[in-house]
């Protein structure tokens, strides 16, 4: 893997040119030491975890100290990020949802505990007692019963599905657990949320994101689409590792998913967004006079209340002093502590970018990190880090700790691919002759997938997904292995047959094949079954 050699910092605008002297007496900033070279640790983040650049926001006691960026926007580029370049942040837009909704309940046009079906009658779970209990609270909160990121495949990659298709199809999507019953991650309720807010306010989830919250908090460059960044030069690419090195790729669009992932922005929109969250909505006081907020106190409240809890795992012995003592989502936010004090926080992934925001209100400090590179740990390395550094806190290596940790689990990763590999039945033979194999398959809520032979090779191509085509080859037994064309998913997967008594294929299922591969490509959760050709 080639590593970027050195960061390039820039620092924009007056909050970016305030930072200039206040990195260097970050005292000021509430933090622990007399200096803090912030430029040093970002270099040593990228070099250690392959990322081309970063841009970070830091806000404090209601002022700017952070808003810039190091690295490039591009490899192969020199143009540098700052704290104007665009970001995808994927699932810190939930945020927003969250927001829109709670401004929806101060107008008295929606409750929290209201059903969804009072606003979406044709809204359908799998279970319809699911169906008419389901709240526009339960939209946010992660306790459906769907499994982790179930039907996430009719948005990502990149589908052909519209939002109101992926709507209509949870009806087909089994639950994993009991209504209410355990905490499972899931971006399709998000998409109904933001269905919600589009369908009270007359416009669409991005026009009314611009009109209720953009535009009053001053996020100008701020966009709710890709198309919108079509004149904006000023804007990352995305990066993806490739055979084990980070390459550029192209951007995911995922109009579709809007609600759950739709915002781009930037370090000096973001820093300005958490201090209307870290002041509970308002926005200051206009010219009247008269104090301005967007949404009220007893909402920003309910935000920031659990509503459900979340497992707290045992973190590796180097990182033991991360584990929190309690842990849950709220609306649109993960809630738990660190140094005795609340942290509201969110992550967010999409092809190519990596996101976090992390607020804790009791210090006034906001902090955002977003990455041009799909790397978890060198974002969990900068959020200690800037956490220590201001909330007072003596300082631990996280970024040492944090990558001896990847590495470990990097090779255990490995070792385990490699040992599934070596103990298969390798002389095994497939049950009936590949072409036995080939045809159309559905699932009840994806839709078809169809496997053929193209050019001496077996190939699956799922319909409503242009990119996701792989080539097919035999593993064990009825098992095959699909290697999608690209590359940069890092989502191989297997494939299992099963026959029915008569020899004939009667489904087939998957999963991915490395437990490094994002959840949203939730194989697992299909389930497919063969179209049988219409006689002539």
């Amino acid at each position: 893997m080639k590593r970027l050699a050195s960061a390039i910092l820039i620092a924009f605008s007056a909050a970016g040119a305030a930072f200039a002297t206040a990195a260097e007496a970050p005292a000021a900033a509430g933090a622990l030491a007399p200096a803090y070279n912030l430029e040093a640790d970002v270099t040593r983040v990228m070099k250690a975890f392959d990322v081309p650049g970063i841009a970070i926001a830091v806000v404090k006691d209601g002022k700017v100290v952070v808003a810039q960026g190091f690295g490039v926007r591009k490899l192969g580029d020199p143009a540098p990020v700052d704290g104007k370049t665009i970001f995808e942040i994927a699932s810190n837009s939930k945020a927003f949802t969250a927001a829109g909704l709670a401004m929806l309940v101060d107008q008295g046009k929606l409750e929290w505990d209201d059903p969804v079906i009072k606003h979406l009658p044709d809204f359908r779970m799998y279970d319809p007692y699911v169906t008419a209990e389901m709240t526009v609270r339960d939209l946010l909160t992660h306790r459906s019963g769907l499994g982790l990121g179930a039907g996430d495949l009719m948005w990502w990659p990149t589908t052909t599905f519209s939002t109101d298709e992926i709507i209509h199809n949870l009806r087909y999507i089994r639950p994993a657990t009991s209504f209410r019953n355990s905490y499972a991650y899931d971006n399709l309720l998000y998409i109904v949320a933001g269905k919600i807010i589009a369908m009270k306010s007359g416009k669409t989830w991005g026009e009314t994101m611009r009109e209720w919250i953009l535009d009053p908090v001053g996020m100008k460059t701020t966009t709710t689409s890709l198309d919108e960044l079509r004149n904006n030069p000023n804007v990352s690419a995305p990066h993806s590792r490739i055979n084990g090195r980070i390459s550029v790729v192209k951007p995911m669009p995922v109009a579709n998913a809007i609600g759950a992932v739709g915002i781009n922005t930037s370090a000096e929109d973001i820093a300005r967004w958490m201090n209307v969250l870290l002041d509970g909505g308002k926005l200051g006081k206009g010219e009247d006079g008269k104090e301005t907020r967007l949404w009220s106190d007893k909402q920003a409240r309910e935000m920031w209340t659990a509503q459900t809890p979340m497992a707290i795992n045992q973190p590796k012995p180097p990182l033991a002093a991360t584990k929190p003592n309690f842990y849950a989502y709220g609306l649109g936010f993960q809630l738990r502590d660190y140094q005795g004090k609340l942290v509201a926080l969110h992550g967010g992934a999409l092809q190519g970018f990596y996101s976090r925001v992390l607020l804790v209100p009791e210090a006034k400090v906001g902090i955002a990190i977003f990455t041009n590179a799909e790397s978890g740990p060198s974002l969990n390395a900068l959020q200690y880090r800037l956490l220590d550094q201001y909330l007072g806190v003596a300082p631990t290596d996280w970024i040492g700790r944090i990558a001896e940790v990847d590495r470990e689990t990097q090779a255990k990763e490995k070792e385990r691919l490699k040992t599934e590999s070596a103990t298969r039945a390798a002389q095994s033979k497939p049950s009936l002759p590949l072409a036995a194999y080939e045809g159309e398959y559905k699932d009840p809520w994806y839709g078809s997938a169809t496997i053929k032979r193209v050019g001496g090779k077996q190939v699956i191509a799922f319909s409503r997904t242009p990119d996701l085509t792989g080539e097919i080859e035999h593993f064990q037994h009825d098992t095959f292995v699909v290697r999608w064309k690209e590359r940069n998913f890092n989502a191989d997967a297997y494939m299992t047959f099963s026959l029915d008594h008569d020899g004939s294929i009667e489904r087939m299922r998957m999963k991915p094949i490395s437990t490094e591969t994002d959840f949203s490509y939730d194989f697992q959760d299909l389930l497919f079954t063969p179209v049988k050709k219409k006689e002539k």
